[in-house]
Formats: structure tokens, sequence, C-alpha cells
């Protein structure tokens, strides 16, 4: 079956994996605005975690636009997988819609018959509609409510490998997200959803072989750091499809992250809203439980990638 695959071990896991690890989603902690202030991207150029969203929105006017925001991640994926690259921008409207480009870059790992599976990028379109703003009714409990989708295309990325082909998937997706300032000066978020999916490791081991249900979900606190600036520190889970297409035998695992956000003086969640502050800017660090052994004799050797992000809302 591997022979049959050729070359194209599983390297998916792994992928995924670091991807995961910039779960910092938590940048964006608002006290009385729901995260909706937050400008923090994830690897997708959502507003959210690093490889899930939050049900919060890029901030917008009401009955217009608002200003973009930017963001770069960076994966050192190891020497079988590579390097990844995304480059995002993402633009809200009416405070309650978002949408956005990513370009994912890649560059090729150094592991002769594995890595040459990788190494094409791919575009990524997104877009989410907030349709339950948090703490806007009677009930102080009620998270915000999202739903959204993800779009690739031009996929190469092993199943593209293997059939020759440039291929494309998406993710639909509902999410619910609930910032909670109850306990003074620990403020926490709380994240989780659900997503159909035909897309192995949000594309960058290529396609699953069909649309699965995948479950999300993530936890975040914030604390005071030095210079005035926020510190948070956070967890991501993220269900991945069993397998990869053209890949019998191949087993991905579920992604796990540990996440830690900086952002700049003046923005701690519990004492005021995040739109007051300028320049909106967050940098991520992470680490991820990727993929080690995903088939037998085939070892990704990527068990605990770093990964960087930086984000920017004008």
């Amino acid at each position: 079956m591997w022979k049959a695959a050729h070359r194209c071990p599983l390297q998916p896991g792994s992928l995924r994996g670091r991807i995961a690890f910039m779960l910092l989603l938590i940048a964006g902690l608002g006290a009385n605005t729901p995260l909706a202030s937050a400008q923090a991207l994830n690897w997708e150029g959502q507003t959210g975690i690093f490889v899930t969203p939050l049900a919060y929105t890029v901030p917008s006017h009401d009955s217009n636009f608002g200003l973009p925001s930017v963001g770069y991640h960076y994966l050192d994926g190891g020497q079988v997988l590579g390097g990844f690259h995304q480059v995002s921008i993402t633009e809200g409207a009416l405070n309650r819609l978002e949408f956005g480009y990513t370009r994912d870059f890649q560059q090729a790992g150094s592991t002769a018959g594995l890595s040459g599976f990788w190494g094409q990028g791919f575009n990524v379109f997104h877009g989410k509609f907030n349709f339950l703003r948090e703490n806007t009714t009677k009930g102080a409990w009620l998270p915000a409510l999202s739903l959204g989708f993800v779009a690739r295309t031009q996929v190469f990325n092993v199943t593209g490998a293997i059939q020759n082909q440039k291929t494309s998937n998406a993710d639909f997706y509902a999410v619910a997200t609930k910032t909670l300032t109850q306990i003074p000066k620990l403020p926490m978020v709380f994240n989780f959803g659900f997503k159909a999916t035909n897309a192995s490791l949000l594309g960058l081991a290529g396609n699953a072989p069909a649309y699965q249900g995948r479950l999300f979900g993530a936890a975040a606190f914030a604390l005071k750091g030095p210079a005035k600036s926020t510190i948070m520190l956070g967890s991501e889970v993220l269900q991945q499809p069993r397998n990869i297409e053209g890949l019998p035998g191949a087993v991905i695992p579920t992604t796990i992250t540990y996440a830690l956000r900086i952002v700049p003086a003046g923005t701690f969640p519990h004492e005021h809203g995040w739109g007051e502050d300028r320049p909106k800017l967050n940098i991520d660090l992470g680490l991820t439980q990727a993929a080690g052994n995903i088939a037998p004799g085939v070892n990704l050797d990527a068990r605990h990638q770093f990964a960087f992000g930086i984000s920017y809302g004008f």
C-alpha cells in the first residue's frame, strides 16, 4: 500500500500539528465588547486561534466596512515537511461579517522520498457571519454564535502530488465563543465548534476521502505582563479527518497546541475594550504536538514544532 502511495508518507499529521500551535486565538479577549474588537488572525486569516476560528469578527462599522487586518504566520515543519509561510488580509463589514484571503507559501523539506509531496503553495478564501452577538440579550451567559466557510484552491500537497493535478477542498462550520470576566484580573475565553470538511490538515496534506464532521475547541486566560502588556496563555484541540485521499493506511491524530500571545500595552481585557488602543498588534509563539510515527516505518519526526505569528489591525 505504501508502495502504491509512492514516496508519499503520511506527513499530514505533522503538518496539521504545527498549524495548530498558533492557537493563540485568545488574543481577542474583550471585556465589554465581545472579542469583536480582536484583530488577531489565525493561520488561515480568520479572527481566531491558530487553526480554528472564533465566533467574533474583525472590527467594522454597523453600516459600513472597517479597516483591514493583516497577518503573517510561520511554521517550522522540520526536515520532512519543510517550512510554511502564510500571508493574510481580512476585512470586516456591518459589524457582523468578515471575509479575506490567505496565500500559503511553502519551502520544501530535505528528506528524500517524502519531502517531494510538499513545496507548492495554495490559495485560501474565507468568510464568517456573526448571527448572535455576545451579551446582547437578557441572558448574559449567551455566547457569540457564527457560521463560516473556508475554501482552498490550487492545492498540490500529497493528494495532488499523487494524482499529479491541483485539487480543492473546503470547510463549513458553526462556532460559539464566550469571554468571562467574573474572576478579577483573570479574564478567560472558551471556544467550541463543529465543521464539515474534506481537507486533510487544513489542506496542508491535501484532501480527505470525503466530507466528515469534526469538533474543535479551545480555552485561554489573560494575565498582566511587564510594561503594561497583556500575556495570554491557552490550548487548542482540533479533530482531523483520520485518513488522506490516495494514502490508505494513513492515520492523522488530533491536533493539540500550546500557545502564548503577547499584546502591547493598554489592552488588558478586564479593564477596557481593545477598541481604545492603537496599534492593535499581536505577537504569537507556540508549540504543537504534531506527528511522529503515522504508519509502520513512516516517521514524520515532528512532535514539538515551533511556530511564530504576527497580526496587525489598522
